[in-house]
């Protein structure tokens, strides 16, 4: 009958230049689709790079059939926010349903035998289908092409995504995905990047194929496997059923302005396919969030070790939450490293055996690898408490890294001693009579020390211990405390990469919860328990005074807030203002609300100019104050903030006024 197709999609673990790589891996998953049996194989955004047309760069799909090319479907809508700068690199293609002669050039005339080949916005027409593309970020524009090529008769879109991960972002994937052929019918086959490409995102797979609404097969969102293929059998009978009961479908259809169409000696069906079973529809398994926080970053640091070809990982660890939530990370990666091996992942074995410098060796015991890629490092001082020190070391225990404690002391006292000889002024901390100048310094003195001492112990440790390589730095600041700029900087948040550093404290509580649970991780609860402290003033009575939500002035759950209405909601002082006294009506009066608000914004822009020197962070979240390419605002704000802070101040008063409160003394 010619009914059932078998096509294919993949993720593939790309890399930026990595020209003999990408082409193996490519090549790879076609010969795993064939393999499969399938007929049309689909692979992820930019995997052949841009062509140049008239002298205009687009990023391109290639289409193309036993050596020919059938058709180069340049991108029409291109992404040009948050992490996104296409319009910097390609121009998008404007002309809707045009297609023009593109010569090719002669290196790959003498590939495909073709002097000239389509170039622009088609669909092709198989003998038993027809099939239209799209890119990216085209499924997420209000008026995507697969809409009207579905009205002109399309039956398959294909969709080649270079889509990055956020925590909780899959839903609203698979939603696009899904809803792209619930109203109009279909099959849509979208593939994906997978993996760290380089730079701050992690591209997450989750490959996958759609028909008529429904789901029908569904890829990995994080794994180590540089090549997934992803194969499922449907039928064109099921399509054209669907659509010819929808009455306002077909009523459009009929006044649709049809697409170029390039036509293709070529059927994706076979003729005797009665006995060929189809797919079923199926339920996503989505992640939870807290899976998610321990695969995506796990993933994304195994990339960045293996292709920095360095020796390992090494962290500050201080017994808080933040430096012990990237500790699970990186045990997780481990977790990680010891399956894909287990499952015979060749590429995995063999770059684990070229980082441990060991031909022979075979990770098997997370625990095991983590001593030989993870080294940890906790630094005391003479303000820091017994029960951190305690926790650092229990919990490096349980995991299996090599730890190493040391104390900063000497190093603190050198460094305020060269202050004092060259000044005749020595400084002290607040609660022994100094001012908050000379406390603040004190602390940042401690902090930067550390700083030092890491990316010193990261080169020198192997060595010491008659190993080759060095180990990266790992950064552990969170998105929150990052968005209040809560940290020194060029302290130990000054680090390689951060895996953490897209990560709200919210969310690495419930990390750390999960971990306890999952990898009986029980030096965790211990953590979990203790108040966030960065342990840089004096201890009172052998015990921390120092808190991190008392010195910040605000509490972690507010900052999460502030954060996703500053970035996401485009909110400035008075609009948060504006918001939160309705959020948080239960809880606090307009005039506290006031008071919160004016202090977040006096701190984040006080201390704005950090997020320039921000480590690379792992990108989850989109209020994420990185400086670098997704936040892109002043580090040099005017901190009065006068005429927003007077419209506040007006605004309470009315509002006092009409309850019949006193107006009390202005807030500034």
């Amino acid at each position: 009958m010619g009914r059932a197709v078998t096509v294919a999609t993949c993720a593939l673990n790309q890399w930026a230049l990595d020209f003999e790589g990408n082409l193996e891996r490519i090549v790879r998953s076609i010969a795993v689709a064939r393999s499969k049996g399938a007929r049309y194989r689909l692979g992820p955004e930019l995997e052949i790079w841009p062509v140049l047309h008239r002298n205009v760069r687009y990023n391109c799909r290639v289409i193309f059939l036993n050596k020919k090319i059938l058709l180069i479907r340049p991108k029409i809508a291109l992404a040009n926010a948050g992490n996104y700068r296409e319009l910097r690199w390609f121009t998008p293609w404007s002309k809707a349903r045009h297609v023009e002669e593109y010569f090719l050039p002669r290196i790959i005339q003498e590939v495909t035998g073709q002097e000239t080949v389509p170039f622009g916005d088609a669909v092709l027409a198989t003998k038993d289908t027809c099939l239209g593309a799209e890119m990216c970020e085209e499924l997420w524009t209000p008026n995507s092409p697969h809409i009207d090529m579905g009205l002109d008769g399309v039956e398959i879109f294909t969709n080649s995504s270079g889509s990055h991960h956020v925590l909780r972002k899959a839903h609203t994937r698979v939603d696009l995905v899904n809803s792209a052929t619930a109203k109009n019918g279909g099959i849509y086959i979208f593939a994906n990047q997978k993996g760290c490409d380089g730079d701050r995102l992690y591209y997450d797979g989750c490959a996958m194929i759609s028909m008529n609404g429904e789901t029908v097969a569904q890829g990995s969102q994080f794994s180590l496997d540089d090549v997934e293929v992803l194969v499922a059998t449907l039928d064109l009978e099921d399509v054209r059923s669907y659509r010819a009961e929808i009455s306002s479908r077909n009523l459009a259809a009929s006044k649709a302005n049809p697409y170029p169409r390039v036509k293709v000696n070529f059927a994706l069906s076979c003729p005797d396919d009665v006995a060929v079973p189809t797919c079923m529809p199926i339920q996503w398994r989505y992640h939870s969030p807290e899976e998610e926080i321990s695969l995506g970053p796990a993933c994304w640091l195994w990339d960045y070790l293996r292709r920095s070809k360095q020796a390992g990982f090494l962290l500050p660890l201080s017994g808080g939450i933040d430096s012990s939530a990237t500790a699970c990370i990186v045990y997780s990666m481990c977790h990680q490293v010891c399956l894909a091996v287990k499952n015979g992942n060749a590429d995995v074995l063999a770059d684990a055996r070229r980082i441990v410098h060991d031909e022979t060796y075979i990770p098997e015991d997370p625990r095991e690898f983590c001593k030989r890629v993870f080294t940890t490092c906790y630094m005391a001082s003479e303000n820091s408490s017994q029960d951190t020190c305690n926790r650092a070391k229990l919990l490096a225990e349980q995991i299996g890294s090599y730890h190493i404690n040391l104390n900063i002391d000497v190093a603190v006292k050198a460094v305020v001693g060269i202050f004092s000889m060259v000044t005749g002024r020595t400084p002290r901390f607040s609660v022994y009579g100094g001012s908050s100048r000379e406390s603040l310094a004190l602390q940042n003195v401690q902090a930067r020390i550390r700083m030092v001492l890491a990316y010193l112990f990261a080169q020198l440790t192997l060595w010491a211990r008659g190993m080759p390589g060095g180990l990266l730095v790992l950064g552990s600041a969170n998105v929150d405390e990052s968005l209040r700029g809560y940290l020194t900087k060029y302290d130990c948040s000054s680090a390689d990469i951060n895996p953490i550093g897209g990560i709200s404290k919210t969310d690495l509580k419930n990390f750390i919860q999960y971990c306890i649970e999952n990898f009986q991780l029980t030096a965790l609860r211990s953590i979990m328990s203790a108040p966030p402290t960065a342990e840089l003033e004096p201890l009172v009575d052998g015990q921390v005074a120092q808190t991190d939500e008392a010195d910040m002035g605000m509490t972690y759950a507010e900052l999460s807030i502030y954060g996703k209405l500053r970035k996401i909601a485009k909110a400035g002082p008075y609009s948060m203002f504006c918001k939160l006294i309705n959020m948080w009506k239960e809880i606090c009066t307009p005039r506290e609300v006031a008071s919160k608000v004016k202090h977040f914004f006096r701190m984040y822009s006080v201390n704005r100019h950090k997020m320039t020197t921000l480590t690379p962070s792992y990108h989850a979240e989109n209020y994420s104050p990185d400086d670098n390419r997704f936040d892109l605002r002043p580090f040099l704000y005017n901190t009065t903030w006068s005429w927003q802070f007077r419209c506040i101040d007006k605004q309470v008063s009315k509002l006092e006024k009409k309850d019949g409160i006193s107006p009390g003394e202005d807030m500034d």
